[in-house]
């Protein structure tokens, strides 16, 4: 697993080659990194990567010529062919699924823009993929490339301590796509609150029973989107959809 990312701020990077489950995995050599920067591809004394808009308005584009270069020489330096992901809030919403899918390749190039965006010749040229966290915007792609990197590396085999740590998170095929439930831990009582008795009964048939009842009511609370989505794929049980029922909010 290997991630190449085109950024005009390569030390944001530290953070999940050095720290955490990640720099341990990078450490260990479960995945690497190569960072490109567009300005070590320009021609002038500036180093200029950006520009004004045709058409006017604010901000500046960055330039189609350094990001490209960046591009060719990450895809040299590489012996696949990676997908080449451009981090974009006009992007495809970023999931778990295409997390689980990324962590079965060999990795990605990874875009990360600035100022007021990219030019579109570029992305037409190179760009396989746009990618969004979601309905916001951010200052630059480096965060959502963050996000991406941490949520591939740690479903990579051997990343985390425990491999069923991952079959737990919420959107897991395990969950069938839904929330995850609580989690509590020791002291068994915190200011007057107890751990559920469900949690402590020892019994795994209840205690299984009490999480996916939790998870569906999170879910129906939160992201009722992803109860449909459930039901249209047939995930849901008879017992889930009369447990559904009698929930009032």
């Amino acid at each position: 697993m290997r991630f190449d990312v085109i950024t005009l701020f390569p030390d944001m990077f530290s953070v999940v080659r050095d720290l955490g489950v990640t720099g341990r995995a990078h450490r260990r050599e479960q995945w690497a990194l190569q960072l490109w920067n567009p300005r070590d591809f320009t021609q002038d004394i500036h180093r200029t990567v950006d520009d004004r808009p045709y058409g006017g308005g604010p901000g500046m584009v960055m330039m189609a010529e350094p990001l490209e270069k960046a591009v060719t020489a990450a895809q040299s330096a590489r012996p696949d062919s990676p997908e080449v992901i451009l981090l974009s809030p006009a992007g495809k919403p970023f999931t778990q699924n295409r997390a689980q899918a990324l962590a079965h390749s060999q990795g990605a190039i990874l875009i990360c823009g600035r100022y007021e965006g990219l030019d579109q010749r570029f992305i037409n040229r190179c760009v396989t993929e746009e990618i969004s966290l979601g309905d916001f915007v951010l200052s630059g792609g480096e965060i959502p490339a963050l996000a991406v990197m941490d949520s591939v590396i740690r479903l990579l085999p051997g990343v985390l301590n425990d491999a069923d740590s991952a079959r737990q998170d919420s959107f897991n095929e395990d969950l069938t796509g839904l929330l995850d439930s609580p989690h509590y831990t020791r002291p068994e009582v915190y200011e007057s609150e107890s751990v559920p008795a469900e949690l402590l009964s020892g019994h795994h048939a209840n205690i299984a029973q009490w999480r996916r009842r939790q998870s569906l009511k999170i879910t129906a609370q939160r992201r009722p989107d992803l109860i449909e989505a459930a039901r249209r794929n047939g995930l849901l049980s008879k017992v889930d959809e009369a447990f559904l029922k009698t929930l009032l909010f």
